[in-house]
């Protein structure tokens, strides 16, 4: 020992220093020394009267809180805390004194390390400096009065550093596998952490303190409402922070730094007010690169849901905002700005290419109305991009509401029409050439992501559009045309459709037209008031049957597309039309002045008050049509008033008749008709359906190079020209039931004889008509002007009786033989 002690001394002479360093450096040596003693006495003296310390240390800390510390033993664990003495608590309960009422205990840990001041050891008071916890829970518990579990801790008073009762300067704290929950019922508030780690320091200013603190910590829940849901629920947050408190203003300031959350990098700063019964806070969170859906995911529920009926692919830059009071029912306020660049957004309507905007969600878009979902808002602005190859902007977006979502914008793009083909299927509407320029404010209801009640100002411009209607083989050329939108409604300005030989000129109005395009589309009713100088019918035949319906190709099911919609508001609206035109054309028949009204359904084509000149004299026309495929039922009201027979019945095809026709005759006819029969979809009248009731008048009449007549004066009249026959005033009423037309006893007065008629003429087989020939020849009363002489005179003589019926072949014979009563 000597020979190792004056090494020693050797070993300090060699050093080169003065005389007075080596007082110094021995005075320190001595002093080191000296607390090399003090400690190992200390612990030594800890360790021999570990039940007196426990006492001291228990009834020590009692003596700061208002409820009981209770320690299951205690152990000095030697170098841990050096120069300081380290105590190893086991075992630790902290209750408040309202714990039989409540039953939530503050702290119970295993293990729980502290570091105390060993002089204020010695004099029997515990000054604590450092403390770690291990495997343990802390609940801080408010009840729904307001009463807390935290209140154990008395006020104790102030030190120089800041600190108070055995906390006068507490300079570490460890937290290890430690789970700490803030259980507040008064305001409706859960956050619970499970802490794998937490490693913090604290230096003591004039007015305050700074701190160190590294986390690594589970959130299970940090609900600011729990009815509304957490944020950042079951997500790892790690990284540090740089806390500072002063006095002055009783403020806890977190510097931004760096914060992993669910595995993003965020930077993440907050201001924390405390001293007072508000415990207003703010903090600010932010991201330059993050996927939408991972941030709208560390956010409550609630607005979770809202967030992801969007979606946007590449990363963007966010920031969050949350500013409150932890002492406060309900949400704080929440501000989530989002920067979006060249990126696509995915919308319950499709996507939206080469999209840029900046985002705002706010849960308190209305100040003073409070924060909640009924005052959230979701707010876009400077919005472009392209919406299936069309270039869309929007100075500004808003959903209000999420409770019941409203969208409000405005809306603007200008676009060749075949871009169109992209969104709507060409087997319905093709789209050749033309452009459209859009400007559009709106407003409009959102119902299960979908638009509903929308109310929408502008106008959509279309200019020298070429458009087929596929399933109806309808092209309309050159078309131009404003759709003026005014709130719900539709006005649609002049329009020029150029189709075939036909131009028309149109404008109309939809009532309520977007809400009833979104909830009911067969309450659509279009006006129209159209205008044509030159009309042909047969052009568009093709409204008269079902439309044609093809293979639904796959592209239809795609997000975004717009012709299921359009395809049922083109079958379901009505259009209700006020036709005049100049010139009417449809097959043979050609009229003059045509004017009508016609309401065409879903299922089928009314008119009314229809009316135009043919054939030197007008018609009058009601009626309908029920569309049923290839074959359509019609029903018609008309009134015919001096036509020109002859055009008339070569207009009409001789109306399916296969014996009398055009050819046959002459004179100005009258009638009225009331009939029910079927349309093909190519607009041809079906043989033998017609049924109904028709009554006639001609005046100037002839009958020409009718067979039945001309066999009949073959056999009765042979040397009478039965080829030229003039009549007088003939009257006449027809049943018609399919096949067969019921004549009623009609007289016919002629410049060759003179006939009584009735009976039944078939198209097909059933003919059976009879005809009283007076033979008398009327060429002898031709200058009798008295009615009533020239009836005695008409059936004097011989009156010859006929038939006409069917023989074997199907042809007409005419028979000699009377009516049997």
């Amino acid at each position: 020992m000597k020979e190792k002690y004056d090494r020693f001394k050797e070993f300090i002479k060699a050093i080169a220093m003065p005389r007075w360093a080596r007082w110094v450096f021995r005075g320190v040596l001595v002093v080191f020394l000296f607390m090399i003693v003090a400690y190992v006495s200390l612990a030594w003296y800890i360790n021999t009267h570990k039940e007196e310390v426990l006492v001291s240390v228990t009834s020590e800390l009692n003596e700061g809180i208002t409820g009981t510390i209770e320690i299951g033993d205690m152990n000095p664990t030697f170098l841990t805390g050096f120069p300081r003495v380290s105590l190893r608590l086991e075992k630790v309960v902290v209750k408040d004194s309202l714990y039989a009422n409540h039953g939530k205990i503050l702290l119970k840990a295993e293990s729980l390390d502290i570091a105390v001041n060993a002089m204020a050891l010695m004099r029997g008071t515990i000054e604590i400096k450092k403390i770690a916890i291990a495997d343990a829970a802390i609940t801080m518990y408010t009840d729904s009065l307001g009463y807390s579990n935290a209140s154990v801790f008395k006020k104790g008073k102030k030190s120089k550093g800041g600190g108070g009762g055995s906390f006068p300067e507490l300079r570490k704290l460890d937290l290890e596998n430690v789970t700490f929950v803030i259980d507040n019922q008064k305001s409706g508030k859960l956050y619970n952490f499970a802490i794998d780690g937490l490693k913090g320091s604290i230096d003591y200013t004039s007015d305050g303190w700074d701190a160190d603190i590294k986390l690594n910590t589970l959130v299970h829940s940090m609900a600011f409402n729990t009815r509304k849901g957490s944020f950042i629920k079951d997500q790892r947050v790690a990284g540090k922070f740089d806390i500072s408190y002063k006095d002055t203003d009783s403020l806890i300031v977190i510097k931004k730094n760096p914060l992993e959350i669910g595995g993003e990098d965020f930077s993440v700063g907050g201001r924390f007010k405390t001293g007072s019964p508000q415990a207003k806070f703010a903090i600010n969170i932010e991201n330059k690169s993050i996927l939408w859906r991972n941030a709208a995911n560390l956010l409550s529920p609630n607005i979770t849901g809202k967030l992801l009926m969007f979606d946007i692919k590449k990363p963007i830059a966010v920031k969050c905002d949350l500013i409150g009071d932890f002492n406060e029912k309900g949400d704080p306020l929440i501000r989530v700005n989002a920067d979006v660049s060249d990126n696509i957004l995915d919308t319950p309507g499709g996507a939206v290419d080469n999209c840029s905007f900046f985002g705002i969600f706010t849960n308190n878009h209305v100040k003073d109305n409070g924060f909640n979902d009924a005052n959230s808002a979701i707010k876009l602005f400077g919005f472009k991009g392209d919406y299936s190859g069309i270039p869309i902007a929007m100075k500004k977006v808003y959903i209000l509401n999420l409770e019941k979502p409203v969208a409000v914008g405005d809306f603007a793009s200008t676009f060749k029409m075949e871009k169109l083909g992209s969104i709507i299927d060409t087997d319905l509407l093709k789209f050749s050439k033309g452009t459209a320029d859009v400007k559009l404010d709106f407003s409009a209801d959102i119902v299960d992501f979908r638009l509903s009640k929308p109310l929408v100002n502008g106008v959509v411009a279309i200019k020298d559009a070429d458009v087929g209607y596929v399933p109806r083989k309808l092209d309309f050329k050159d078309i131009s045309v404003a759709l003026n939108f005014t709130k719900d409604d539709l006005f649609i300005s002049k329009i020029i459709l150029k189709s075939g030989k036909s131009t028309v000129n149109m404008d109309g109005s939809i009532k309520n037209f977007l809400n009833l395009y979104y909830s009911d589309p067969a309450k659509i009713v279009l006006t129209w008031n159209i205008h044509s100088p030159q009309l042909h019918l047969g052009e568009f035949m093709g409204f008269l049957g079902s439309r044609q319906r093809k293979a639904v190709p796959v592209k239809k099911a795609r997000k975004g597309n717009m012709t299921e919609d359009l395809n049922l508001l083109f079958e379901k609206s009505n259009v209700d039309m006020k036709l005049r035109v100049d010139k009417l054309y449809y097959n043979r028949f050609f009229a003059t002045d045509a004017k009508a009204d016609i309401l065409l359904t879903d299922n089928g084509v009314v008119v009314k008050n229809a009316g135009l000149k043919h054939a030197g004299g007008s018609l009058m026309i009601n009626g309908m049509m029920l569309q049923q495929g290839k074959v359509n039922k019609y029903s018609l009201d008309a009134v015919i008033s001096d036509v020109d027979i002859n055009k008339f019945f070569y207009a009409f095809n001789n109306f399916g008749m296969e014996t009398l026709k055009a050819e046959h005759l002459k004179g100005l006819v009258s009638s009225k008709a009331s009939v029910t029969g079927s349309i093909t979809d190519a607009g041809a009248m079906v043989p033998k359906s017609m049924y109904g009731t028709v009554t006639f008048g001609l005046r100037k009449g002839k009958l020409i190079d009718f067979d039945p007549v001309k066999n009949v004066g073959k056999f009765a009249f042979p040397f009478r020209d039965m080829k030229n026959i003039d009549f007088y005033n003939l009257n006449g009423k027809f049943d018609i039931k399919g096949e067969k037309v019921t004549i009623h006893p009609m007289k016919i007065n002629s410049s060759v004889l003179n006939m009584d008629v009735e009976g039944v003429y078939s198209f097909g087989k059933g003919t059976e008509i009879y005809v009283d020939v007076p033979l008398r020849n009327p060429k002898k009363d031709k200058d009798i002007t008295d009615k009533e002489e020239l009836a005695k005179r008409r059936n004097r003589g011989i009156v010859l009786h006929l038939k006409a019926v069917d023989d074997e072949d199907g042809k007409v014979k005419v028979k000699l033989g009377g009516k049997k009563e």
